[in-house]
């Protein structure tokens, strides 16, 4: 039996273990048939299944494994704090290691971001983030000034706000969301403009269009514009230059409080802890964390505000921020999180991001010779590449041939787990990876597409 059957027998005897779980994005027309890998085991950049096939973690978990599975000093971390002490109430008590990690983490904000309210993840960092802002409105008698502005494309969370903000048409079937107070503008997505326009024409009118909206709505009622620097699971889509000042811009001039979401961004993604300033010459309100803030091995998330907007709320009379979670600053998630940042910073892992981070791009650059690869995209360690029916009209190859699952599909048994977005294969790999290991990811991609063609070629559904 060949190892691309073994793979596929593990998973047929695995998956009625799985008959239980309701997984995240699940068709459920196909619930009992759609096998998944089921993952035993998992070292540096590398998983391994119930056979011991080894697979690059392309997505790096789901953009948040950031140093990497199976470091020790995390799992010692987390060990230590469950033995010492593995919770206390946030609603009315504190503990020194969230202070201390709080006090680190600020030090990397840019501004005067300085404040800091600890979540559960990325949805509850949104969902808080966005309450924030309406509370502090209702506070300063601004009661009518709710409106939140966010973008096609853009993911934020899955929460009923959180959800809300995101722009994904594909995860907006058969669920309810608060229309009344998100507006969406168009992606900022250069593959997809005008082709008679420049980047810099582009780059202008998604700028307008913000002011146009804020206007249109009324900057009395407009609160928030909440972006992804990089707009990631959207289809790792990079605005063209400039387009963050302006937009920054815009929301000063019509005192809208701008919101950068760096769950993806931020922890060392782009080379840096928070990427808003130093990446994108950004000063936002409120930067947003989770992810990698624990390298995914504990839930957690954070909320960072500017002390220029905590100025109007800080002894107030009568005034509770009544918003909190029975996890927020849970004792276990900040050893977790202590331990990720000194790996960070006792491994230089910043620098070296920005050492091997050109070179990962410029690999999967020289994709593009393949005949369905129409762009290849990112910035950092986050990259995504998309396939299209004919690269003059960038048309994209139609979901119902499901091209970047057959990648997947043959990537997975030659040796590479890649995260498949309908026609896009987005890639997010730890930030230790090294350029040998980049080499085999690339050429394991090449491959994986090169079989995915010939694939619908052979069924006649692309020539």
């Amino acid at each position: 039996m060949g190892k691309s059957q073994n793979i596929a027998s593990n998973q047929n005897l695995t998956n009625k273990l799985d008959d239980r779980i309701l997984h995240p994005w699940e068709y459920l027309e196909y619930r009992g048939e759609d096998s998944r890998t089921f993952i035993d085991k998992s070292k540096g950049i590398y998983l391994y299944d119930k056979t011991g096939h080894k697979l690059i973690d392309g997505p790096g978990g789901m953009w948040n494994v950031n140093v990497g599975h199976g470091v020790k000093e995390i799992a010692d971390a987390v060990y230590e704090q469950i033995r010492k002490m593995p919770y206390a109430s946030p609603f009315s008590e504190s503990t020194e290691i969230a202070a201390k990690y709080a006090s680190r983490l600020v030090k990397y904000a840019p501004g005067d971001l300085k404040r800091v309210f600890f979540t559960a993840g990325g949805s509850s960092s949104v969902d808080s983030a966005l309450r924030f802002v309406m509370f502090r409105n209702n506070v300063k008698g601004l009661k009518e000034k709710k409106l939140i502005i966010s973008r096609h494309n853009a993911y934020h969370g899955s929460t009923y706000l959180s959800a809300s903000c995101s722009g994904k048409e594909r995860d907006k079937n058969n669920f309810d969301f608060a229309d009344n107070l998100v507006h969406h503008l168009s992606s900022p997505d250069p593959f997809r403009k005008d082709s008679n326009l420049s980047d810099e024409e582009f780059c202008d009118l998604k700028v307008q269009e913000l002011e146009d909206k804020i206007i249109e709505l009324g900057p009395d009622k407009v609160a928030a514009f909440i972006a992804e620097p990089i707009l990631a699971s959207g289809g790792v889509i990079v605005p063209p230059k400039g387009y963050h000042k302006k937009t920054l811009e815009i929301c000063r001039k019509y005192n809208v409080i701008y919101i950068s979401d760096e769950v993806v961004t931020g922890f060392g993604r782009l080379g840096h802890i928070m990427a808003s300033e130093k990446y994108f010459d950004i000063v936002p309100d409120i930067i947003l964390m989770a992810k990698g803030i624990t390298s995914g091995y504990v839930p957690c998330g954070a909320v960072v505000i500017s002390e220029n907007l905590m100025a109007d709320l800080d002894n107030k009379e009568k005034v509770i921020f009544s918003n909190g979670f029975t996890d927020s600053g849970h004792p276990v998630a900040m050893a977790a999180a202590s331990a990720t940042l000194d790996f960070i910073e006792n491994n230089n892992l910043l620098d070296h991001v920005k050492k091997v981070a050109p070179y990962f791009q410029s690999k999967l650059a020289e994709l593009i010779d393949l005949p369905i690869v129409g762009d290849v995209r990112g910035a950092g360690l986050m990259a995504a590449v998309e396939c299209v029916i004919d690269k003059e009209k960038r048309d994209p190859l139609n979901l119902q041939y499901e091209i970047a699952s057959r990648i997947n599909t043959h990537c997975q048994n030659l040796g590479l787990i890649v995260r498949p977005l309908f026609n896009t294969c987005v890639m997010s790999p730890s930030l230790i990876i090294e350029e040998s290991e980049i080499d085999e990811l690339v050429r394991i991609l090449r491959e994986g597409i090169i079989l995915a063609t010939e694939d619908i070629k052979k069924e006649g559904l692309w020539s």
